[in-house]
């Protein structure tokens, strides 16, 4: 007799841990966020919020190829600018303990790394990334909005007047913490991606936030 393949799960969960190991949950078919609860080190987050106190514009993308999981990324090329201030080397080691985790727990070896200073929403209304799986993690300044699973009708992303406007329904992430979100490209997340949006920081304020994207 044949085996009944089970039925798609209807619905998503979100974990979250004191540790990294914690991010490991994404690899779960019911999983589409996990949180690593991590509070920063004293000397990455003053390094992060004197690059905001610099008040000077600031984006960089890097297109990274690893010829395997042990390979060590090269982000020479980041922040060149700044590398005499101190907090430099610790920062630039954080962001590549961040990229070797994220390319050896998916296997990747074609990673797209954003890390941008922000005084705006760069993509202010909820929607989902058409991505496998995305990392983000904000060094200073506020963290992403996400929505859990039911919080809003996933046909009407992208109608301002559909979005949740009670803020016991929006979660957001806490500055430091490294979140894992799915996206529609995970294979056998169509339709679940996480639901999340940037948030808009008061006048004056700005954040730093890295992104990484799963390429291959």
């Amino acid at each position: 007799m044949l085996a009944l393949k089970p039925l798609q799960s209807t619905t998503r969960h979100q974990h979250h841990g004191r540790g990294p190991q914690a991010l490991a949950r994404i690899l779960e078919d019911e999983v589409n966020l996990t949180v690593w609860q991590r509070q920063l080190p004293l000397h990455i987050s003053d390094f992060a919020n004197l690059l905001l106190s610099l008040n000077q514009p600031y984006a960089e993308s890097l297109h990274l190829e690893l010829a395997d999981e042990d390979a060590e990324p090269d982000l020479t090329s980041l922040v060149t600018g700044l590398r005499e201030l101190e907090g430099y080397e610790g920062f630039i080691a954080d962001l590549k303990w961040l990229v070797s985790a994220f390319a050896c727990l998916l296997g990747a070896r074609r990673i797209g790394l954003r890390l941008r200073v922000l005084d705006a929403a760069m993509c202010p209304r909820f929607h989902v990334d058409h991505v496998p799986v995305r990392l983000i993690t904000t060094y200073a300044g506020i963290g992403s909005e996400w929505l859990k699973e039911g919080a809003m009708d996933r046909r009407q992303l992208g109608k301002p007047l559909s979005e949740p406007q009670e803020k016991s329904l929006i979660q957001q992430l806490a500055s430091g913490e490294v979140a894992l979100l799915k996206g529609e490209k995970w294979s056998g997340n169509e339709g679940f991606g996480l639901i999340h949006r940037s948030p808009q920081p008061a006048p004056g304020e700005r954040r730093l936030i890295l992104t990484l994207d799963w390429l291959g």
